[in-house]
């Protein structure tokens, strides 16, 4: 199971003088912070994997879940203008929140955390694919900061239908052959920077695809 927080706020882009820009270039970092264990929050990383003893909040006494984990993402942005050209980067943060996401005791399993990483790795993979958004995007010097919060919305949108849908055909993680299918999905997507196994022709699962 998953939780997602709405509204999650984002830096503008400070503006520049739109009559100095000709060109825009645009640059993504990805916020992987070292290992904290004192901190609530957990930005996510390829080698660091989720650990039930991340999971510190209470559990819910009612309810079908067995654990919850709080993930969404954010990014951060910043600009330059070198002579006619606007230098945009922007710092993206998958994270999880340790004090939001909790596990029932009688579900401290591997098969249960396997579950709750690829909530995880999904909120990942939308990102992935919000930059592959945001590169195949035309950016004009009038209104690029509208549009970039625009396509971080839409991706938002897109995490909710896409956690919703592995939980949904999973039966959140009861359905073993589901996961496996899922976690094989959300692997090659990783691999390929965000684009989905369906939109490079293979049929592996079902009825889920771009929406």
């Amino acid at each position: 199971m998953f939780f997602l927080p709405f509204g999650q706020t984002e830096t503008h882009i400070p503006p520049a003088p739109p009559h100095k820009i000709i060109h825009i270039q645009l640059e993504f970092e990805d916020r992987e912070d070292e290992d904290d264990p004192d901190s609530d929050t957990l930005f996510y990383s390829n080698t660091r994997r989720l650990r039930w003893d991340d999971f510190r909040g209470t559990p819910s006494p009612a309810g079908p879940s067995a654990a919850v984990s709080y993930t969404s993402f954010s990014y951060e942005g910043a600009s330059t203008l070198s002579h006619d050209t606007l230098k945009i980067k922007l710092i993206m943060q998958v994270f999880f929140i340790k004090s939001a996401s909790w596990v029932r005791n009688d579900a401290r399993d591997n098969y249960a955390l396997m579950h709750e990483q690829l909530h995880f790795d999904i909120t990942r993979l939308v990102v992935e694919r919000f930059k592959q958004k945001l590169r195949q995007t035309a950016l004009n010097r009038d209104d690029y900061d509208s549009v970039i919060q625009y396509q971080y919305l839409q991706s938002f949108q897109e995490m909710n239908r896409m956690q919703y849908a592995f939980d949904r055909d999973t039966h959140h993680g009861t359905n073993m052959a589901a996961q496996v299918r899922w976690r094989d999905k959300v692997n090659l997507g990783l691999k390929n920077k965000g684009v989905m196994p369906e939109e490079l022709g293979y049929d592996l699962f079902g009825n889920f695809g771009p929406q």
